[in-house]
């Protein structure tokens, strides 16, 4: 070993044999679905904070009277309103499904990779459905 550095970049596996690490990881590396999904969890709760804002703005028009009401149901009901609403009932739905599976694994079940590739598929799966049925209900 020339210097810290390569003491640095040894390790072990799982199975005691000595490995090479990279001293700097990098996503592109190390990233998989799962970070994917537990960032998302993340930024839909962030996106699920500026739809509240935006649902308790509504009521607030409601409660000023007809003039600020009509105002907002108009913006609501433009594209870009549309568009935000949708974008709210998804970040809703995914994280909904992801923190059932987040209890779930609070208990201890479910951290065998079978059961987590499985788990995963349920949520997009079920974050697809529910905004749609969440709309279909909506528009009828």
């Amino acid at each position: 070993m020339k210097d810290i550095r390569d003491a640095q970049r040894v390790g072990r596996t799982s199975d005691g044999r000595l490995v090479e690490r990279p001293l700097s990881g990098h996503l592109s590396v190390y990233i998989n679905f799962d970070m994917v999904m537990s960032v998302g969890h993340r930024v839909t709760g962030c996106a699920m904070a500026v739809g509240t804002i935006v649902l308790v703005w509504w009521l607030v028009a409601a409660s000023m009277g007809a003039g600020a009401y009509d105002t907002m149901s108009w913006w609501l009901r433009t594209w870009i309103g549309y568009l935000a609403l949708f974008g709210w009932t998804c970040a809703m739905w995914y994280h909904y499904c992801v923190g059932i599976r987040h209890l779930v694994w609070d208990t201890g079940r479910m951290y065998d990779l079978p059961r987590v590739n499985q788990s995963r598929l349920w949520i997009l799966a079920g974050t697809g459905l529910l905004v749609i049925l969440t709309w279909l209900v909506a528009l009828v």
